[in-house]
């Protein structure tokens, strides 16, 4: 299964978070959004989590 990566650096905040997220899908929503309700003052809600799964790239691995 691929990994997958939710990282703030790619979306302006007033806080210039720079949080990385990494795991498989459904680690990556859940934490992305507890962090997102945390950190950017956002309300939990499966609109939100929607919006992160959609934002969600592959993550690139070094070789």
């Amino acid at each position: 299964m691929t990994r997958k990566i939710a990282d703030c650096r790619n979306y302006p905040s007033v806080s210039n978070c720079s949080l990385a997220i990494t795991s498989e899908e459904d680690e990556v929503v859940r934490a992305a959004a507890e962090h997102a309700v945390s950190v950017h003052e956002h309300t939990d809600s499966p609109e939100l989590r929607d919006q992160i799964r959609a934002s969600l790239e592959d993550e690139k691995v070094a070789v």
